[in-house]
């Protein structure tokens, strides 16, 4: 009985599929020692686009209350700078491989929390931040590359559209508003 029960366990065990959990793809900074002198990289004012979420999951971009369901626009629209305004990025026109000469933005979307914010709220706005920049993308290699979305490019087609919309999103060091409290 108990060979019986000691199969069947290793059967279970070398059949069963584990689930792997996923996370967020970010590439983190390098590692800087604190001992030697830090160089500080000045960024415009215009070129940083200021998200917060409060304890109480209220979302605020450049210290104005929005929805999530509006990040997604907002984020596009202040990458882009359609208009070239003033209070928006700058914009630099680089030559690219494939794509030839391009105005990239030197945008760059700030998220910061509280340390009271929901994980779901957390969550729900790096999906919006993450999905207006493959939006742009997409938009980008259908222009481009014969309406090709940008998953289904190339290595090098996929480097010029990362170099032409680079996915530069800052995560401040989360803030204790509220003590704790909700």
């Amino acid at each position: 009985m108990a060979d019986i029960a000691f199969l069947l366990l290793i059967f279970y065990l070398v059949s069963t599929t584990m689930n792997v959990d996923s996370g967020l793809q970010r590439m983190l900074p390098p590692y800087i020692d604190p001992s030697e002198k830090q160089q500080t990289n000045k960024v415009n004012k215009r070129n940083t686009l200021l998200v917060f979420v409060d304890a109480h999951d209220r979302l605020m971009v450049q210290s104005k209350l929005a929805q999530v369901e509006e990040l997604n626009s907002i984020v596009k629209e202040f990458i882009l700078n359609p208009q070239n305004r003033d209070d928006m990025p700058e914009k630099a026109v680089e030559k690219i491989d494939l794509i030839g000469e391009y105005p990239v933005g030197k945008g760059l979307v700030s998220l910061q929390n509280d340390r009271a914010t929901s994980y779901d709220m957390y969550m729900r706005v790096q999906n919006e931040l993450v999905r207006a920049f493959n939006e742009l993308r997409d938009e980008l290699s259908a222009d481009k590359f014969m309406g090709k979305k940008f998953e289904e490019l190339g290595d090098a087609e996929k480097k010029a559209i990362q170099k032409a919309i680079p996915l530069r999103i800052s995560e401040a060091e989360p803030r204790d508003m509220t003590g704790g409290k909700k």
